[in-house]
């Protein structure tokens, strides 16, 4: 362990975790490479992400590349010396980076490779209504999410789970399983498996717009899975009046519905649903364009129906 060098690359919140992970653990993170400092906000003061933020914290050398390619951070790069690459929620990398130290690049994937390859798997799972995902620890190679795989841990995704859940609970084993993987490599314990492909047939491309409209003919298991597959970002999207609205959090009603397909039914006090093919979609919550989500109680204090 005290000759492992060890680059980590990472970006938002879920590589957090596993960067501290690795200083708590007392892994010698000789780099951290993350994305450059963004505008953001009325005053396009600069932001820095969540682990260049948490690198600060404990004095890591840092490095933000606009360009992954250019000469002058390759040299920096292999300044640092490292024998080992870890990259959690960064960006495609070339080969020229993750074949480059000795014993190579490896990734915590949000899924039970070979399923759900791909840039959103947490959501793609969710809205697919799986029971079961994971994390996979596995070796960088060119194509995206498919070396060898080291170690993998089971999580259960519950009926009501959203999304942004399952990224929390997803954020905390993916570390632990990054340090158990590296103990097994040192140990020499942990043997890495060439993946399933046979196994290969669901992918979890990242999310659009498009992928975000709910179709009020599906059936209400369907459309619920959706909304807490899409909960909280970017939200599913369907409309009230004629304006667009977010749904985040719902639940089944297993009646047969009056209204047509689609209809908004309120008693105006108390809840709102909308009508589906086989039942009710109940809000918990909702958020109006334009506004703040709210409790579904407090949107319909303020809503008056349109004609």
């Amino acid at each position: 362990m005290k000759e492992l060098r060890i680059v980590f690359m990472g970006t938002p919140d879920f590589a957090v975790a596993t960067l501290k992970a690795l200083v708590e653990n007392n892994y010698k993170v000789v780099g951290v490479i993350t994305a450059p400092d963004k505008p953001a906000g009325r005053g396009r003061k600069l932001n820095e992400s969540a682990v260049k933020t948490y690198a600060n914290s404990q004095n890591l050398t840092i490095l933000q590349p606009t360009n992954l390619k250019d000469i002058s951070f390759l040299n920096d790069l292999k300044a640092l010396n490292a024998n080992l690459q870890i990259v959690v929620a960064f960006r495609m990398l070339p080969e020229s980076i993750w074949s480059y130290p000795p014993m190579g690049t490896l990734n915590v994937h949000g899924s039970l490779l070979p399923k759900y390859r791909g840039a959103a798997p947490i959501n793609w799972a969710i809205i697919n209504g799986e029971k079961e995902t994971g994390v996979t620890t596995f070796r960088l190679q060119h194509a995206i999410d498919t070396g060898d795989i080291l170690l993998q841990e089971r999580i259960p995704i519950s009926q009501d789970m959203t999304a942004g859940e399952l990224h929390d609970t997803m954020m905390e084993v993916g570390a632990q399983t990054l340090v158990k993987t590296l103990v097994g490599l040192i140990a020499g314990t942990i043997q890495s498996k060439p993946q399933e492909e046979t196994l290969a047939s669901l992918h979890a491309p990242k999310i659009f717009t498009k992928d975000c409209q709910i179709d009020w003919q599906q059936p209400v298991l369907q459309i619920h899975n959706l909304i807490r597959g899409l909960a909280p970002f970017p939200g599913a999207l369907t409309k009230v009046d004629g304006k667009i609205v977010k749904l985040f959090s719902t639940s089944i009603v297993h009646e047969n519905p009056k209204e047509p397909v689609g209809s908004f039914v309120t008693d105006g006090k108390t809840y709102a649903r909308f009508a589906c093919s086989d039942g009710y979609i109940q809000l918990n919550d909702i958020q109006w364009e334009g506004k703040k989500r709210m409790p579904i109680a407090d949107f319909l204090r303020g809503y008056k129906k349109m004609d």
